[in-house]
């Protein structure tokens, strides 16, 4: 049998592979400045990941059952997720795209002419058949460093998904807060309105009797009609929100409807709070950066690469005949291997640009992982203060408004007995409904920060940098 490659000649070929080493720096994962804690969390301890929250399903903490079967649709019916999906895919396969090229391509060529020859005054013919190959060795790296940035891009890939997975369902959550933010708000104006008719129908009892002026009924009259337009604003608010969860669970807003509920009460939930360092490994965008750094620094080695010669294999294995039938005769056989080699060797200084223009893509990134990571301590940072602010609002809203509500019933109580003007009524009842809803915006802010602060924790991508 006759071999593609004397034995000899691929022995001594492999060891000079084995023995080469890749052209460029090997990767370090650059340092990042990690603070030990999080100034903002008072009181603050270390927590293990998997206390207080899945980090799969971390929406369940909220305890909504419709909430959680609108996020199951996010995963599977999201357009950006299907197509952030796809993009990881297609890194994929550019991944194994250039590993295919450590190894030799073969292929396998044949033909048939038939050619007159004016000279000889006769017809010929020719057959050939042949399997040949080419074979590209990596002795410097350069496919090596290609493969090694095509699996950095390729996980930076993945971590664009799993961002895009959280950014959807912690969107969603946030919209899904503001839709039942709505509701609460419409009982609260609802039960306003309620309340406005009956003042406003004592107004005028009083005004047909004699005790009220004119000007008392038509105060009653405006507060009623502005707080009953405040409510048709809060249908419009909680259409915009439902059509927007419509659109994140894939579906056209018509065919999404989300029926209120009676018992909805904004309560935040406890959010963990883990160690700083676990911040890098948690989320997803930190990831990508930190990958795409690792890409960028296998293109520095592909560059330098172009400074060493390539080295080429060839060989072939066939068959030629001017019969058909006697094409795969022995004695027809043909059989050729060789090498080459081909260096630049004037370029007017295009490959030190190349290489000088990949440390700087290095450089860059870099600059953009340990900018990414600064972000992720700043939003968890401001996310805390929020969280703390926001309990120590909450408290003195609601007494402020336990106060106005019980000023409003006196001075309703004294305007009914004659002892206040109706502009006194009117006044508390505003100052109330006031207190009421900026109670409830409050407690809505608590919830909406929740999201934010799971979120800024990495939510639930389960991803570590490796």
């Amino acid at each position: 049998m006759t071999r593609l490659f004397p034995f000899h000649t691929a022995g001594w070929l492999f060891l000079l592979l084995a023995s080469a080493c890749a052209i460029g720096p090997d990767y370090r994962r650059p340092p990042v400045m990690t603070p030990p804690a999080f100034k903002e969390a008072k009181g603050w301890t270390p927590a293990v990941p998997q206390d207080g929250i899945d980090r799969g399903d971390w929406w369940t903490i909220f305890g909504d059952d419709r909430l959680n079967a609108l996020e199951a649709k996010v995963e599977v019916s999201n357009q950006n997720l299907k197509a952030a999906e796809a993009a990881y895919r297609q890194a994929r396969a550019l991944v194994a795209e250039d590993r295919a090229s450590l190894f030799p391509a073969l292929d396998l060529t044949g033909g048939a002419t038939r050619a007159r020859s004016a000279s000889l005054g006769r017809t010929a013919n020719s057959y050939q058949a042949a399997i040949g190959g080419s074979w590209e060795i990596d002795l410097w790296g350069k496919i090596r460093r290609t493969v090694e940035s095509a699996k950095g891009s390729a996980q930076a890939s993945e971590a664009d998904l799993a961002n895009a997975r959280l950014s959807a369902q912690s969107e969603l959550a946030a919209d899904y807060v503001q839709l039942r933010l709505a509701d609460v708000d419409k009982r609260l104006l609802t039960a306003t309105v309620e309340a406005y008719q009956r003042s406003l129908q004592i107004t005028q009892n009083q005004y047909k009797v004699g005790v009220a002026a004119k000007s008392d009924v038509l105060q009653a009259e405006t507060q009623l009609i502005s707080t009953q337009a405040s409510l048709v604003d809060v249908d419009r608010q909680r259409t915009a929100a439902e059509h927007a969860i419509a659109v994140l669970t894939g579906v056209p807003p018509a065919d999404l409807t989300i029926e209120p509920v009676a018992d909805w009460t904004p309560k935040p939930p406890p959010t963990p709070v883990g160690l700083p360092s676990t911040l890098l490994q948690r989320r997803p965008d930190v990831a990508a950066a930190e990958r795409r750094a690792m890409a960028a620094n296998a293109q520095i080695g592909v560059a330098e690469a172009a400074f060493f010669p390539d080295l080429t294999l060839t060989g072939s294995y066939g068959f030629g005949s001017t019969a058909l039938k006697a094409l795969f005769n022995s004695s027809n056989a043909a059989w050729s291997y060789g090498g080459s080699a081909a260096q630049t060797l004037f370029d007017a200084g295009a490959t030190l640009a190349k290489v000088r223009g990949a440390k700087a893509g290095y450089d860059e990134a870099v600059a953009n992982y340990r900018q990414t990571a600064l972000t992720a301590f700043q939003q968890v940072e401001d996310d805390l203060a929020a969280a703390r602010v926001l309990q120590d609002e909450a408290a003195l809203r609601e007494r402020a408004s336990a106060s106005a509500d019980q000023a409003e019933q006196i001075l309703l109580n004294q305007y009914r007995a004659g002892q206040v003007a109706y502009t006194s009524v009117v006044v508390a009842q505003a100052t109330a409904l006031s207190a009421r809803q900026a109670l409830l915006t409050v407690e809505g802010q608590r919830i909406t920060n929740a999201v934010s602060l799971i979120t800024a924790l990495g939510g639930g991508w389960p991803g570590k940098l490796e």
